[in-house]
């Protein structure tokens, strides 16, 4: 099952913490790293811990998620040995520098796993694997090293922008500049390369709920399969964007059922448009999504 909406929530508030856990999302990050000041990171720590001590496993309706410091910090291992005895049910991992960071991730989660009494492999990881210049150019080391662990890709424009030295990361008509719109796409690409989720980055500005909706189903359109998100009003938005819509599902079983009525035939017509097998393959995709 695909998660639509990842909601980052700052581990160190507990009113956020607590509205963010009913907000709809399905999947809550609870972040020790940028939303968190640096004198607050060892309190943001113990309450992520306690948060999710409080909810075990098993009796979790929505998957918690942990965004950890980046590797590069040196505080990763100290976000992982205070939140592990809680059992997250992912790790994002932010500024990765390729599959490397990520299988480094994973290695370090074996052995709390172990520790811990863990299912083995059973947390997930999502690298946030855009926001420095280099980790660009390794997109595509995700498809050619394949972790199971990992449960898709997402790409982030504001560290990306600080990285190049950018005064921006859009233009003059409010689209992603050149650098920010080609590392989007090759993030789509990579994760789709490597059969993983594609998962769409923020939309910072979290009162205009009509621009949400037209960024995320254009991001849906172009094979985005979910979205991060900063604020809880924003999750119903995504939640609804990140679906196929009643007249998408009925036309993909029309698809199906054409196809099925022809097993030999390599197009079928309905309503006269032909469609081929490619169109076959994203019908089933779109049923599956809708639940079915």
């Amino acid at each position: 099952m695909n998660l639509r909406s990842f909601l980052f929530v700052p581990a160190d508030s507990d009113k956020k913490l607590a509205r963010g856990a009913v907000a709809g999302a399905d999947a809550l990050i609870l972040d020790l790293e940028d939303s968190v000041t640096a004198p607050n990171k060892p309190q943001a720590r113990a309450m992520a811990r306690e948060f999710l001590g409080q909810r075990p496993r098993g009796q979790r309706r929505t998957p918690f998620w942990v965004r950890i410091n980046a590797l590069s910090s040196g505080a990763a291992l100290t976000d992982l040995a205070a939140i592990m005895p809680g059992g997250p049910d992912g790790i994002v991992l932010p500024k990765a520098e390729g599959v490397a960071d990520a299988a480094r991730l994973s290695h370090y989660l074996d052995a709390f796993e172990v520790q811990h009494g863990l299912p083995v492999q059973s947390i997930r990881i999502l690298p946030i694997a855009t926001e420095t210049a280099g980790a660009v150019f390794r997109l595509g080391e995700y498809a050619s090293h394949r972790l199971p662990r990992l449960l898709g890709l997402t790409w982030g424009a504001e560290d990306l922008a600080t990285a190049l030295g950018a005064l921006g990361n859009r233009g003059a008509d409010g689209q992603w500049s050149t650098a920010f719109r080609t590392s989007r796409a090759l993030c789509l690409m990579a994760a789709r390369a490597a059969d993983l989720q594609a998962v769409e980055t923020v939309f910072v500005d979290f009162r205009d709920s009509e621009g949400l909706r037209t960024a995320s189903r254009m991001a849906r359109h172009e094979g985005f399969t979910g979205r991060l998100a900063i604020h809880p009003d924003q999750v119903p938005i995504i939640n609804e964007c990140f679906v196929p819509s009643k007249e998408e599902v009925e036309r993909a079983r029309r698809i199906i059922a054409a196809f099925a009525q022809s097993p030999n035939a390599g197009t079928v017509s309905i309503d006269g448009l032909m469609y081929d097998i490619p169109h076959l393959t994203q019908a089933r995709r779109t049923v599956e999504v809708a639940g079915g």
